[in-house]
């Protein structure tokens, strides 16, 4: 897509946001434009108050312009008049103090009281309802630097360019009826250098857009690699790399300063530029204007000074060009990036009519499976298995046989690319989403806790359980005996991820949080895998109390889990290649005996070297 096409395609947009906070922002210009007409009084008054002064020490020139036409009566002394024209500056600058008290206040509710906060929300609500694969095929840094960075920089559009274009527009017309309600042709001579500004505007906004969306990247780069390296901790200190991690994310930071540095310089250079035509068109102003005055034709403070500063005034709005040209493109680009996932199709959703039933009785049944995460890359191929209410089932199989796709597609994590999965008989496309994975607890192979209570986390799918639900599920998990020696037992709060839990308890929190709402379908990723021989007993016993009565798939690897399965299905590139009992699969040899003996072997070596050492 081109650029033009892009702009385009969101422009529109960003005016239909602004729209949704018209209100807001037609107090926000009204008040500018007050705060614009006051300014231009307070001007008009200071140059009435010179041409007072001027007329009493020359009688001979010309007489001041009165507001409206309407003078002061002519018995009034010169320093009463100037008094008065001093107090109407005071009122004018106290009711400009004001306004841009009430203009600030009205503008940061607008922009980061409302506008910010609401797409913020409304971003994060998407990311809340994107399947796995929008996650699987963004990074988190770069997902995290739109949901804050980019979202500040949209809200750019609206007090940095719509706003900032419709205040320039209305203040150089304004500018420019008055100048040329002064004198025309002076005007026209000052003005004649104002097409040149545009035209460097137009080459200053072309020449920063693509490195502006550089810049997006790498910052996205930079977040990542400090995500990465608080997430990492424990492996970057386990390998002495802290120095190597400092290097890494200096480099990423580097390449930011350096990329805005090039921005910097390029709107420095075009800065002063602009300033320099500026202070031409004062010569210009001086030389004409102030030869316009000698000659009478135009007075000296409503005439020649009123002109220099609107003329200073007018030079700015037109430099605001440029900035109004970077703020452009700056929330073009980050717009871009953040109705990228507003505009996301939400893949996995609840159909129009969905079924809703009361209870899920727990039959799963796999139709032909066929799916992959990314095209032309087959992940599981025609699967087909029909697992009764109640059964254990256990799936094994060398990494990336696709255990854990299978499982992912019961909670519809992902659906398949064909074939069906039906839960009781019905495709899991037809029920309710949240319905459905009501049904189902999950527990992972590292589980992930919040930073909240104990209580809170057990509580998780269910926020207004009962007490006693809460303990009956810590039960169920065998948890409740060292959550009662901490120190506020079900009230103490655990670190990030439960840092400051063992392996063992943070996988007994996390089966209580998949039992606590009497889930039919219980899955158990590999809960096993990193946790020591004494601690899998606990787990085990665990997974027993929590299995009762409930359809449960185990992904594992220890015989000790294995053999509590009414069912092993051994997963090979994506296909099942056996299926049945532990002793039905041990007596027909193939994939599964040969796995099963060598950790047998290894376990009575084990043994033995342990009797050897009790010699």
């Amino acid at each position: 897509m081109t650029e033009a096409s892009s702009a385009r395609r969101l422009v529109p947009r960003l005016f239909a946001l602004m729209w949704s906070y018209r209100r807001q922002c037609f107090l926000v210009l009204l008040l500018q434009i007050g705060l614009l007409a006051l300014g231009m009084a307070g001007l008009g008054f200071t140059g009435l108050g010179i041409d007072v002064i001027r007329h009493q020490l020359d009688p001979s020139a010309p007489a001041p312009h009165w507001p409206l036409g309407l003078p002061l009566p002519a018995e009034l002394p010169a320093w009463q008049v100037l008094w008065l024209i001093a107090g109407g500056i005071l009122v004018f600058a106290g009711v400009r103090a004001f306004g841009t008290f009430a203009y600030t206040v009205a503008f940061t509710q607008l922009v980061q009281g409302r506008l910010v906060v609401d797409l913020r929300s409304q971003v994060f609500e998407k990311l809340q309802h994107l399947s796995f694969r929008f996650f699987d095929s963004n990074a988190s840094g770069s997902i995290i630097n739109r949901v804050t960075g980019d979202v500040q920089s949209v809200r750019m559009f609206i007090d940095g360019v719509v706003m900032q274009s419709f205040i320039l527009l209305i203040s150089l017309a304004v500018y420019l009826a008055y100048m040329v309600s002064i004198h025309l042709p002076l005007t026209l001579v000052c003005l004649a250098s104002t097409p040149l500004l545009w035209w460097l505007s137009a080459r200053f906004s072309l020449m920063v857009k693509p490195a502006y969306r550089r810049n997006r990247e790498l910052v996205d780069k930079m977040i990542l690699a400090l995500a990465e390296s608080i997430q990492g901790i424990q492996v970057i200190k386990a390998f002495a790399l802290e120095n190597a991690e400092v290097e890494r994310f200096r480099l990423a930071n580097d390449r930011v300063r350096d990329q805005q540095e090039w921005v910097f310089r390029k709107v420095s250079f075009y800065s002063p530029l602009i300033s320099f035509i500026s202070q031409l068109n004062l010569v210009i102003l001086l030389g004409f204007g102030g030869w316009l005055v000698i000659q009478g034709r135009i007075p000296l403070g409503t005439g020649l000074v009123v002109f220099t500063g609107i003329l200073q005034q007018f030079a700015g709005q037109v430099a605001n060009i440029a900035g109004i040209a970077n703020s452009m493109q700056q929330s073009l680009i980050a717009a871009d990036r953040v109705f990228e996932i507003l505009d996301a199709p939400v893949e996995i959703k609840s159909p129009p009519a969905p079924w809703a039933p009361e209870k899920v009785l727990g039959r799963v049944t796999f139709e032909r499976v066929h799916f992959e995460y990314t095209p032309q890359m087959s992940v599981l191929r025609d699967v087909s298995l029909d697992i009764a209410p109640g059964s254990k089932v256990a799936l094994v199989g060398a990494t990336g046989s696709g255990k854990t796709a299978l499982l992912s597609l019961v909670p519809r994590f992902y659906d398949p690319v064909s074939g069906r999965v039906l839960i009781d008989g019905r495709d899991a496309r037809e029920y309710d989403l949240a319905r459905l994975r009501q049904s189902i607890g999950l527990v992972f192979q590292e589980s992930f806790l919040f930073s909240a209570s104990i209580r809170a986390n057990i509580a998780f799918g269910c926020p207004d359980a009962p007490m006693h639900m809460v303990e009956r599920a810590a039960q169920i998990a065998c948890a409740e005996e060292f959550i009662l020696n901490l120190p506020r037992g079900y009230d103490t709060v655990i670190g990030e991820s439960g840092a400051d839990l063992s392996g063992g308890q943070r996988q007994r929190l996390a089966l209580a949080r998949a039992v606590i709402l009497e889930p039919s379908i219980l899955i158990l990723d590999d809960p096993t895998a990193a946790i020591d021989p004494e601690t899998e007993e606990d787990i085990l016993r665990a997974m027993d109390s929590a299995m009762q009565g409930r359809t449960t798939f185990i992904v594992a690897h220890r015989l000790s889990t294995l053999r509590r399965a009414d069912k092993i299905v051994v997963l090979e590139h994506g296909r099942i290649a056996q299926q049945g009992t532990h002793e039905e699969l041990m007596s027909r040899g193939g994939i599964y005996y040969h796995a099963a003996s060598l950790q047998m072997a290894d376990a009575e070596s084990h043994n033995l070297l342990a009797e050897g050492g009790a010699l």
